[in-house]
């Protein structure tokens, strides 16, 4: 049975373990007649031209995993960012874990996606955002329709959360093959603040693909700052659909970092609903062997004063891909504004490929908007400089590369997200970069 088949004949024994009578039983019985229309995105799609799931979707992947045992502090402290204090949301092969997660509900909600979804009180949150801003593609349809498990993010006006918030979703390799879709909410009242930290990661060498949804409202004078850092194993494919709508003089800061993984895609969606707001995403690309990387970025200016920043750096090695595919779409009604896309990219191999495609879609005349991209090797000119100072050429080759990317760091808030980043771009590219970290 092809995986499509399999998700649509497994729908109705999902909906045996939920409650049919939750708010949202329609919305996910509307989202899998979606899916089962419209299927897994192909190449004859434009926004897939370059990105085939033909090597993902041959596993034969389990829906519904067997129960796990507990995971022990110490065989996956690695991957947190242990050296700050945070709230944590920790999923394992799908299932909440308790003992390794610190919740709060001390004046802001930090808790499961399950528990929103079926309990009274929270039943207002989820009928004004629960999938107002998702998308009705295949992918985010096939996400709603199975949606459970995930985090739940309610920040109240005036809070500035002390502490980041850390989700992680931990694979453990018990199923031969694993599917996994994690729904994500987060509400950030007015003057609210908030710094989040998402990662996904597989513990064995077992095909995973995670399809995961995340809705981020920012209302009026919020700030958010989501930190993605994608460094799986080989084995695992993720398809990431992250959409967030901004209310005025809001600011929203996405960073992505994808150094690991078979095939990643990033689709990534600002809406723009109000003056005064400012949208950043910025991403830093290192893969070698097979790797597939691809960003797909849409910023919507909708009213006018408004400002988006997009800078992408990709370096590609061996037989590795990478697209970007970004657009800007400005409305007539959105004047004076300033609109930036930059996609810059190194190709260390002959056999590496980028496929780079900015978009522009001006209807408004009183506007800045620049886009632009580049795809090039080392400058020989540096390397040279380099060389005659006695830097042997791995350590000349992996300093340029780190300073090609270095201007996306700069913008990172948090500094122990920037020394794991830093230490993980040393580690791709098999040098010691010389910073005491």
């Amino acid at each position: 049975m092809e995986l499509k088949e399999k998700l649509v004949s497994s729908f109705m024994a999902f909906e045996n373990t939920i409650d049919i009578d939750s708010p949202v039983h329609d919305i996910r019985v509307d989202a899998i007649k979606n899916f089962e229309a419209e299927g897994f995105p192909t190449k004859k799609q434009e926004a897939w031209k370059y990105t085939s799931l033909n090597s993902v979707l041959k596993n034969d992947f389990s829906v519904f995993p067997k129960e796990t045992g507990a995971l022990d502090y110490k065989d996956v402290k690695q991957y947190f960012i242990h050296d700050i204090d945070s709230y944590k949301i920790i999923f394992i092969d799908g299932k909440y874990s308790s003992h390794l997660s610190a919740t709060t509900h001390d004046g802001i909600d930090v808790c499961l996606m399950s528990a929103a979804l079926n309990k009274p009180k929270y039943k207002l949150i989820i009928d004004n955002y629960f999938n107002k801003i998702a998308t009705k593609d295949s992918l985010s349809s096939l996400n709603t329709a199975f949606s459970a498990e995930g985090a739940y993010i309610h920040i109240p006006k005036n809070k500035v959360v002390e502490k980041p918030i850390q989700i992680i979703h931990f694979s453990t390799g018990n199923e031969a093959a694993l599917m996994l879709q994690p729904r994500n909410l987060i509400v950030v009242g007015e003057n609210s603040h908030v710094q989040i930290i998402e990662r996904h990661q597989s513990l064995t060498d077992n095909p995973t693909l995670t399809n995961s949804v995340t809705e981020i409202f920012a209302n009026k004078r919020a700030i958010v700052d989501y930190y993605k850092i994608q460094n799986d194993k080989q084995s695992a494919s993720l398809i990431d659909n992250t959409f967030i709508n901004q209310k005025q003089e809001s600011i929203a800061k996405v960073h992505t970092f994808s150094f690991g993984g078979k095939l990643t895609r990033n689709n990534l969606n600002f809406y723009q609903n109000g003056e005064r707001i400012d949208s950043t995403m910025k991403g830093i690309t290192i893969i070698g062997d097979k790797q597939h990387v691809d960003h797909n970025t849409l910023v919507h200016h909708i009213e006018p004063n408004c400002e988006s920043h997009q800078d992408y750096k990709g370096i590609f090695d061996a037989n590795s891909t990478g697209v970007f595919n970004g657009k800007v779409v400005v409305e007539k009604e959105a004047q004076k504004t300033n609109a930036f896309q930059a996609n810059n990219n190194i190709l260390v191999s002959d056999k590496a490929t980028i496929n780079t495609k900015p978009q522009l879609e001006i209807f408004a005349d009183d506007v800045k908007c620049s886009h632009g991209c580049t795809i090039g090797q080392l400058d020989e000119s540096a390397m040279f400089y380099l060389r005659s100072r006695g830097i042997p050429e791995k350590e000349a080759r992996g300093l340029l590369m780190y300073a090609f990317s270095n201007n996306v760091l700069d913008s990172v808030a948090i500094p122990e997200i920037k020394s794991r980043i830093t230490k993980l771009i040393a580690q791709k590219l098999g040098v010691n970069i010389g910073f005491d970290l």
